[in-house]
């Protein structure tokens, strides 16, 4: 007995839409319109709509006064600085850790310090220093841009701009800044002269202050020690108790007295001729 013949099927060629026989059991197959191979069994692929593509209308010009913001935040980001022994002053990356003087080619550290434990040596930077709570600053010299004190501190401190005071405790060493901050949670006790431009006291200090600038005293703000300023603020609540200078100080008697100017008696200019003046020969 003869055996039966495979059954065949109708596909149809995804590629160029040609229909042919082909055996169902066939896993794959040449189309005889376009030559490409395809499987019968694979699912005809779903119909894609094509999008028309609209013309791509150019971009309105920017205004000229205005650049790009990205420009603004991407344009590296600069500071002055002054060199430590001649004073001369360069411009320098925000992102340098150090820098060399153009004019006296020393050496100037951009690094900030942040003292979480005791720390003894000397610190010179241009850079920031933090003190914090658990931090114990006995350096003999600390010469920094800015400072925020929450430690103990126990050297002399100085400051290019502003030192702002947040501890309970005492101060042995010299105090120097351009401005300077005593928190509201303060109390400071300094022996020695504190030497700024201008400070603002909200909490408690007892030091003798010498300020080329204004001295103000908030209302919560307690001062006790002598004080040398050009000017004196106290807020409503405000204590101060000591010796108060206005203007310049330590002014000796000749700033103080205009010198005298020595009275010259005329001359007397004689009506005699000028023959009679002249001396008579010896005899």
């Amino acid at each position: 007995m003869a055996k039966p013949l495979p059954a065949k099927v109708s596909v149809e060629c995804p590629h160029c839409g040609f229909k042919q026989m082909d055996y169902a059991a066939a896993k794959s197959t040449m189309c005889r319109q376009c030559g490409r191979y395809f499987s019968p069994s694979a699912p005809k692929p779903g119909l894609k709509l094509r999008v028309k593509e609209e013309p791509a209308t150019a971009a309105a010009p920017e205004p000229r006064g205005f650049p790009k913001l990205g420009a603004i935040w991407s344009k590296p980001r600069t500071r002055v600085v002054a060199c430590f022994e001649c004073k001369r002053k360069h411009e320098v990356s925000d992102a340098s850790m150090s820098t060399n003087c153009p004019g006296c080619s020393a050496h100037i550290d951009l690094r900030d310090y942040k003292i979480t434990t005791s720390f003894s040596r000397s610190i010179r930077t241009r850079g920031e220093l933090h003190l914090t709570a658990k931090g114990d600053l006995s350096s003999t010299s600390v010469v920094c841009r800015s400072a925020l004190v929450e430690g103990k501190l126990r050297g002399n401190l100085e400051c290019e701009e502003s030192a702002t005071i947040d501890f309970v405790g005492k101060i042995p060493g010299r105090l120097i800044a351009r401005y300077v901050s005593v928190e509201r949670k303060a109390d400071v006790q300094c022996f020695r002269r504190v030497r700024v431009a201008n400070i603002d006291i909200k909490g408690r200090m007892a030091a003798e202050i010498i300020a080329t600038g204004a001295v103000n005293i908030h209302k919560t703000g307690v001062l006790e020690g002598n004080v040398t300023a050009k000017s004196i603020t106290i807020d409503k609540g405000g204590v101060f108790s000591g010796q108060l200078v206005i203007g310049q100080a330590d002014l000796t008697q000749a700033e103080l007295l205009p010198q005298e100017k020595l009275a010259t008696a005329p001359v007397r200019e004689s009506n005699l001729p000028a023959a009679a003046v002249q001396a008579l020969p010896a005899t």
